[in-house]
């Protein structure tokens, strides 16, 4: 049993719930001024936002015909993950690293989170599929 009728609803349904996922963790976590939470406390909440958009975008893009997208994908969240996560584990364990890291660490994670990076792929993938497309039934009229 198929989950979805086709490619198209399965990436918009990814693409909304990478929105509701990064939507609540900027308005719940940390736009919230009222919130009073640890340094391991905010590390998790980061590191398990991050992981759920990467399974979502996991789930959502993994039923691509190019798997090099895919590939493309999984590099990007698996070093920018061992990068922030390298910095927080040395933030919270070791010393206090500077703002200029910590701001660093913040923009690697607000790229693997952002449904900018799930939209680009997807537009990527269309694109070159439609050019395929488009070769191949140019190729089969001559």
């Amino acid at each position: 049993m198929k989950l979805y009728k086709s490619d198209k609803v399965r990436f918009i349904s990814g693409l909304i719930i990478i929105i509701l996922i990064y939507s609540w963790f900027y308005i719940f976590f940390i736009e919230n001024s009222n919130l009073v939470i640890s340094k391991l406390g905010k590390y998790f909440v980061s590191f398990a936002t991050t992981i759920a958009v990467y399974f979502v975008g996991t789930f959502h893009l993994g039923k691509l015909k190019d798997k090099w997208m895919s590939l493309l994908w999984h590099v990007i969240h698996v070093s920018g993950l061992c990068i922030a996560t390298s910095l927080g584990l040395v933030d919270w364990l070791i010393t206090d690293i500077g703002m200029n890291l910590v701001s660093f660490a913040r923009s690697i994670q607000e790229m693997l989170i952002s449904p900018l990076l799930y939209l680009a792929m997807g537009l990527i993938n269309r694109v070159l599929n439609k050019d395929a497309v488009t070769d191949t039934n140019t190729h089969n009229k001559q």
